[in-house]
């Protein structure tokens, strides 16, 4: 990966505030923090900023050796790779705790890298932590900086750090144009509405130049992981037969046909009542915090382990999020026949179980074989399309007469329901107005084939679609004082 500006990353072993001095220097609460060990697995990028110099920050997992094919090795292979890709490292201790054996033995492992260090002695608040001082240098570290993330103390002593490592390379940087949050609007899901009053007789996409961002959810051992690295063509996240490896979602560039796209990995999302533990229900409000910042969501599911109620829910979830959404089918080369009888069941479940996204595309993958992965890709770009469509009224209202005069609206304590007009009032998701009488007195099941008529007609599959009902004034109705 090329970078602009210097690429910093903070080392150490497990639990000594990696994760909360890279929130610290971000600004933003992006890696989860707890208290148990090991909270973090896979390096996160992240843009920061100290003292008004913008830098890229490495959050890393804790330097915890294991046996070879363990998750600890993995882990440290890839604290390993930060390192080896940054210009300078911030190799963390608890000076509550003083210095460890471990914190000796990684010390020695980031000064063989060769890579100028800052040794950062965390949770240093108050005089608790005066006594460890005489052995901070023992470590063989040039620059210390007494810090306690928690509570912003130290980064002066930080910054005065990185520019005696990094000199020039660290204080003349600046910021690039294209800063990765620069389109919060973006992130947030904020559209900006054309005009109702666009009477041409085609329908438009209202796509614009953006990254589109792409959260990959599903259940764990689903295999999301391993899909991102298939796309992107590295071994850049942590992957392995453990369920529930993932626990941040790492947001991770990608080009694909020209497009630039945000693609994020997301925790496993199991059922609520298995969720106990406090630092899966963090990785799980991460999981729900990526759906409702994506633009389009793709849902994995396991082949071998077909649909269950928990995917329905987390398409459920989707829905609800106004999110448009591609169905991948992992592990399809452990299908051996009846692929198509396969397919056809399980489009036939989501459309009994999920009819609020009913024509969604359902794509088979195989993440571990790189197979499928382009038409995955071609899905999501059709997804993101439909997400941003835009009918004109004068199309949305002849449609609607003749699906009124096909099927008219039931009466309601002997009254017929009227349905006056119809207009698009914004996209991201499609949401129509109903102008109408007795509008809290509308039957659901006649929505719903108001609903299912303009996903056929207009092929607004795999996209929710919002529909609001708006009473029309009455001219021979008295107005009341004001």
């Amino acid at each position: 990966m090329a970078h602009s500006l210097p690429l910093i990353a903070i080392a150490g072993r497990p639990n000594v505030g990696k994760s909360t001095l890279f929130n610290r220097l971000v600004g933003k609460k992006l890696a989860i923090v707890d208290d148990t060990p090991g909270v973090t697995r896979d390096r996160r990028y992240g843009d920061a900023m100290l003292a008004g110099v913008p830098f890229q920050i490495i959050d890393t997992a804790g330097m915890d050796e294991g046996d070879k094919e363990s998750l600890n090795q993995r882990m440290l292979n890839q604290t390993r790779e930060a390192i080896a890709e940054a210009n300078a490292v911030l190799f963390m201790i608890d000076a509550r705790a003083g210095i460890t054996p471990l914190d000796a033995t990684y010390a020695q492992q980031v000064r063989q890298s060769g890579k100028p260090v800052v040794l950062v002695a965390n949770k240093a608040e108050g005089k608790a932590a005066m006594h460890v001082m005489a052995d901070l240098y023992a470590l063989g570290f040039a620059h210390v900086a007494m810090i306690s993330a928690e509570h912003g103390e130290g980064m002066a002593d930080l910054f005065d750090g990185l520019r005696e490592v990094l000199g020039d390379a660290f204080v003349s940087a600046t910021a690039d144009v294209a800063d990765d949050d620069g389109a919060s609007e973006i992130l947030m899901g904020i559209s900006t509405e054309g005009s109702d009053e666009d009477e041409s007789e085609e329908v438009k996409y209202e796509t614009r130049d953006e990254r589109i961002q792409i959260a990959v959810v599903g259940r764990p051992n689903a295999g999301k992981s391993t899909l991102i690295n298939a796309l992107i063509g590295e071994e850049r996240l942590l992957t392995g037969p453990e369920a529930g490896i993932t626990r941040d979602a790492i947001r991770l560039p990608f080009f694909f046909e020209g497009q630039e796209f945000r693609l994020v990995d997301t925790a496993g999302m199991r059922k609520r009542a298995k969720v106990q533990l406090k630092l899966e229900k963090l990785a799980v409000q991460d999981s729900i915090r990526a759906i409702t910042y994506a633009h389009v969501v793709v849902v994995l599911l396991d082949a071998t382990a077909p649909l269950e109620k928990q995917d329905a829910q987390i398409a459920a979830l989707i829905e609800r999020e106004g999110r448009a959404c591609v169905i991948a089918i992992n592990k399809w080369d452990q299908i051996t026949r009846g692929k198509q009888a396969f397919l056809d069941e399980l489009r036939l479940l989501l459309g009994e179980h999920l009819a609020q996204l009913s024509g969604v595309e359902m794509v088979p993958v195989s993440a571990l074989r790189g197979e499928g992965l382009d038409a995955l890709m071609h899905a999501v770009v059709r997804a993101y399309r439909v997400w941003n469509v835009r009918v004109p009224t004068g199309m949305l209202n002849r449609w609607l007469e003749g699906v009124v005069q096909h099927h008219s609206p039931p009466l309601v304590r002997g009254r017929r329901l009227r349905i006056k007009y119809m207009t698009q009032i914004k996209t991201r998701p499609p949401t129509l107005m109903l102008h109408c009488n007795m509008d809290k007195e509308f039957p659901e099941s006649y929505l719903r084939y108001l609903v299912g008529g303009l996903r056929q007609s207009f092929g607004l599959g795999g996209t929710p679609i919002r529909l609001n009902l708006k009473a029309s004034n009455n001219p021979f109705v008295k107005k009341g004082k004001k």
